[in-house]
């Protein structure tokens, strides 16, 4: 008999450059997980995401089943949005990802 550890990833680089104004799209997947995870947390240096902040153009969905997919939509983009982005499911280990706001040809590091 196998057991498999749960794996978590977001998809793309360990960087993202995204362009001001843009619209960022992170996808975090989980899989080999033995139920799909009842809870997933977006977080942004490590402060918990809030759906109904005043900054509003922030969506989530979630497609739970063998593999899980949590994409989180940030839209037009702004310097405030750059940051590590942590996806923790409730049942696995989180994945992180930085994201960096190009701002024209130049970005500003965080």
């Amino acid at each position: 008999m196998y057991v498999t550890e749960p794996i978590t990833e977001i998809l793309g680089s360990p960087e993202l450059f995204i362009n001001m104004g843009s619209t960022i799209n992170l996808t975090c997947i989980v899989q080999y997980a033995p139920e799909p995870p009842p809870n997933i947390v977006w977080s942004q240096n490590s402060e918990v995401i809030n759906f109904d902040s005043p900054r509003g153009g922030i969506s989530l969905v979630t497609e739970k089943g063998f593999i899980t997919t949590s994409r989180l939509l940030i839209q037009k983009a702004g310097q405030g949005d750059s940051g590590l982005y942590t996806c923790t499911p409730s049942n696995a280990n989180s994945a992180s990802v930085r994201v960096h706001i190009l701002n024209g040809e130049y970005f500003i590091l965080q």
